[in-house]
């Protein structure tokens, strides 16, 4: 069996693939990377997203680990949502992991589109891991 990550550059999905990464060690798993491209701009301001510096630590950190993965590139025009979905039921996922970031008392009264998606969809149990997020050793 495996376990799916949905993975972004940014501080959420670092912490998704930390918890991911321990899961799958607790489990003895293979782990399934979907990996989409960073967010685009929205409302004239940058969208959130780590430096390439913390992409490489977590490239790192993967090799660390020792476990088997796959890296799964979601294309720019595609739907994450529909990319982890596919994922989750190619491989029949045992465990999916995303992050989740702190949003305003507005923003949480609408979940981000994507986020919602997967938690009505995926036919598997869903790990939400907060953006700060960290394993002790």
């Amino acid at each position: 069996m495996s376990i799916v990550v949905g993975y972004l550059p940014t501080a959420a999905g670092r912490a998704a693939l930390r918890a991911s990464i321990e899961e799958a060690n607790l489990r003895s798993s293979k782990l399934v990377i979907v990996q989409a491209p960073a967010p685009k701009q929205r409302f004239g301001r940058p969208a959130e997203h780590e430096s390439p510096a913390a992409s490489a630590e977590d490239q790192e950190l993967l090799a660390e680990s020792g476990i088997e993965h796959e890296l799964v590139s979601v294309h720019p025009d595609s739907d994450p949502a529909d990319a982890i979905l596919d994922a989750c039921e190619r491989v029949t996922a045992e465990l999916l992991v995303i992050g989740t970031r702190k949003r305003t008392p507005v923003g949480k009264l609408i979940m981000a589109p994507t986020t919602q998606r997967i938690l009505l969809e995926a036919t598997c149990p869903v790990l939400c891991v907060k953006a700060g997020y960290t394993v002790d050793d």
